[in-house]
């Protein structure tokens, strides 16, 4: 039996997912050692995490506008390229001083910034409507597999070598993909399945069935390129806005936990973290436990979310609940994480805030497509670009808040009140009508 190509572009796109997060997350773990060797504060940790998400903001919004002209398929493949060799470069840089990792770390954020929109273009001309919350759900799962994996991989390649070898293992896996893409030698790298198995549209496929082709046709959102539109008509629209908050408030939360909660495990309890050594299992296992749980949640809350649609649920009835669980469950269990004594609820929690996560994957992340689906990587784009303002505040207040305050406590409260206020704003104004045509 033949796979549908439509799956495979699901496989494919969810790699770019983990290899964009492997990158990204590295060294969320590397800065311990390199903090101790290089004597930065935890002010100056806070700008190494923040300067990364300058440069994604960037190329969020054009990566999103090329590949809505021109298609996904080159977009994300040559942005992968660049990101891997700046990954690489990145050790050579933090031995030229602060400013020079500074650089290079907003150097891969340009590369990385075209991963999601260029994707989501692709699935908005590829994937039916009734299978649309599940696929990019199952996309969405490569953050957290990548994310366990960077995590894992990092620690052993630091206790067994040192924190260099992060970056060029890491860096390197991406360059040798593209290499391979290029001769067409093997078809276990990615870039190579990549060019083999991704076309932008349907129709350009060659392996596609017509029984497929004509499925995919009628229930896809998007099956053209799109013409050009008003920045200011989006960037004014109410629903968008309730997307784009929700997006900054999701981001302020995911991005400083994705950045610091291996400093929060191997912070000392007296500062209100969990005293855990980073050559620890334990201080392992503490990391992977909630990602798992993350992964899991993810898949399961797209299929929740598509199953609902299907037993002819309201979509924005589908959308606001979720969306609801998601942000709500998820400020209350931050909100308590301070209070706890406790390894184990502690971590008990951190599950739950991810179990709430997950479940929210049939909300905001995918209304995009319900506003304007021929538009659908430039909506992605343009949120994205506002949303990741939070990514650069955020990673920068929580580590003058370390500073000053030497606790966790506000960290934690900052980010229930944001998740709070991103419900709140999405519950009222959020809408599937369509908006841009």
């Amino acid at each position: 039996m033949q796979i549908p190509v439509r799956f495979r572009v699901i496989f494919m796109s969810f790699l770019a997912v983990f290899i964009c997060y492997i990158d990204r997350v590295n060294i969320s773990v590397a800065i311990i050692p390199m903090q101790e060797q290089f004597g930065w504060s935890e002010s100056q940790v806070g700008v190494i995490f923040s300067s990364f998400y300058l440069g994604y903001i960037f190329t969020m919004t054009i990566g999103g506008f090329l590949a809505d002209r021109y298609g996904g398929k080159l977009v994300l493949g040559y942005g992968l390229l660049l990101w891997s060799l700046f990954t690489v470069l990145t050790p050579a840089f933090a031995y030229n001083g602060f400013f020079a990792i500074l650089t290079i770390r907003v150097l891969m954020g340009l590369g990385e910034g075209i991963t999601f929109p260029s994707w989501h273009a692709l699935y908005a001309r590829w994937i039916p409507f009734e299978e649309r919350t599940r696929s990019i759900a199952i996309t969405n799962s490569g953050i957290s597999v990548g994310t366990v994996f960077g995590y894992l991989v990092t620690s052993l390649i630091i206790a067994s070598y040192s924190w260099e070898w992060v970056f060029y293992s890491f860096g390197m896996l991406g360059v040798i993909w593209f290499f391979f893409w290029q001769q067409n030698v093997t078809s276990v790298i990615w870039f190579f399945f990549w060019q083999q198995n991704v076309t932008s549209y349907p129709s350009d496929h060659k392996d596609i069935s017509p029984k497929e082709l004509d499925f995919i046709i009628k229930k896809a959102p998007a099956n053209s390129s799109a013409p050009k539109i008003s920045i200011l008509k989006v960037i004014t629209n109410l629903p968008f806005l309730a997307i784009t908050v929700a997006t900054f408030c999701h981001n302020w939360a995911l991005f400083i936990f994705l950045s610091y909660l291996p400093k929060f495990i191997n912070s000392p309890e007296s500062l209100g973290g969990l005293g855990i050594a980073l050559d620890s299992s334990v201080f392992i296992f503490l990391i992977l436990i909630p990602s798992f749980f993350s992964v899991a949640s993810l898949i399961a809350g797209g299929f929740l979310a598509d199953s609902l649609i299907k037993k002819k649920y309201q979509v924005i009835k589908v959308r606001k609940v979720l969306n609801s669980i998601g942000f709500f469950g998820s400020a209350c269990c931050l909100f308590l994480i301070p209070f706890q004594d406790s390894h184990l609820f502690i971590i008990s929690l951190l599950c739950a805030t991810n179990i709430c996560t997950g479940i929210a994957a049939g909300g905001f992340g995918v209304n995009h497509a319900d506003l304007g689906p021929r538009y659908t990587g430039t909506l992605v784009g343009i949120s994205g670009s506002l949303g990741m303002i939070a990514a650069v505040i955020g990673p920068l207040a929580a580590g003058f808040i370390l500073d000053i305050t030497n606790s966790w406590e506000l960290i934690f409260h900052i980010c229930s009140y944001m998740l709070l206020f991103g419900g709140i704003f999405y519950l009222i104004f959020a809408s599937t009508d369509r908006q841009f045509e």
